[in-house]
């Protein structure tokens, strides 16, 4: 999923998440639905983007146990990435859902796979176990195969809901960030997935390639994947910057007579702006 919007900050912002549900899809569509708006309503997200990611993930699974009976047993992992006006992204985690950033080709894993044999213990001292059965993955008291996920109520008390939280600067070397669930990355390494989604242009074919070479490759898991790019927002970058430059030569050059005459010519620059920099409309 994909969002754009502008706050009241006048800041551009990029949504990309993706669950990855189990036991139903109830506890997916409530994070769908919440887990963005919940993080945008921290009063520190613009000077603390961090703790307000932390803290609003914390709330989301608190909302989600206390919502257990219309949501069910269910769970789900995620991954969320922020980007915030073009030039800073923020990646959090639950889960084995991973994030990993192409930076001049070279593949950048943003995330933290959390499995029960590497989390075993803080799972212990909660009073849980890590099972690992011959032919298996190792699984939280013999069921889930994450140490850390939303939900999951009958499980809570062994489980973790705290989020790994980064964040990249996004600069002319950043080419693609892929969002996957772990069918993905069980079978195809962060850099063979950057070489084959960089091969193709569009994103959603290049998301559609990953899922089918997990396939070929025989992955058993469920296989989702969402691919970003960041050339088109780094050429909007380009185009404001180039705006506000001309934009403020203009300006200079309008005499000074009354505020709607201003006011008025300064409309007329902003229409015709694209002409001013070469680029056609549509």
């Amino acid at each position: 999923m994909l969002l754009n919007l502008f706050s009241a900050k006048d800041v551009s912002l990029v949504f990309s998440l993706y669950f990855d549900g189990h036991l139903g899809d109830k506890v997916p569509a409530y994070l769908q639905k919440h887990l963005f708006q919940n993080i945008l309503k921290e009063g520190e997200f613009w000077t603390d983007t961090n703790r307000s990611i932390f803290k609003a993930y914390e709330k989301t699974d608190q909302a989600i146990l206390s919502h257990s009976p219309d949501l069910g047993r269910g769970g789900s992992t995620a991954v969320t990435a922020i980007l915030i006006n073009g030039r800073q992204l923020w990646v959090a985690n639950l889960g084995d859902s991973r994030a990993v950033l192409s930076r001049g080709g070279q593949a950048i894993q943003l995330s933290v796979d959390h499995e029960p044999n590497t989390e075993r213990g803080s799972i212990e001292n909660r009073g849980g176990f890590v099972s690992n059965m011959p032919g298996d993955v190792a699984r939280v008291n013999g069921q889930l195969a994450v140490s850390r996920a939303f939900g999951d109520r009958n499980l809570k008390s062994h489980l973790r809901s705290d989020p790994d939280v980064t964040n990249a600067d996004i600069d002319a070397d950043a080419d693609i960030l892929i969002l996957a669930s772990d069918g993905l990355w069980k079978v195809v390494a962060n850099q063979e997935a950057v070489d084959i989604a960089k091969k193709i242009k569009d994103p959603q074919k290049a998301a559609k390639q990953l899922v089918a070479e997990a396939l070929d490759r025989q992955s058993k898991d469920d296989i989702s994947c969402i691919v970003r790019s960041f050339q088109g927002v780094l050429r909007a970058r380009a185009v404001h910057h180039s705006m506000e430059i001309i934009l403020e030569q203009e300006c200079d050059a309008i005499p000074e007579r009354s505020k709607n005459g201003r006011s008025n010519q300064v409309w007329k620059l902003l229409r015709f702006m694209p002409n001013k920099l070469g680029i056609k409309e549509d």
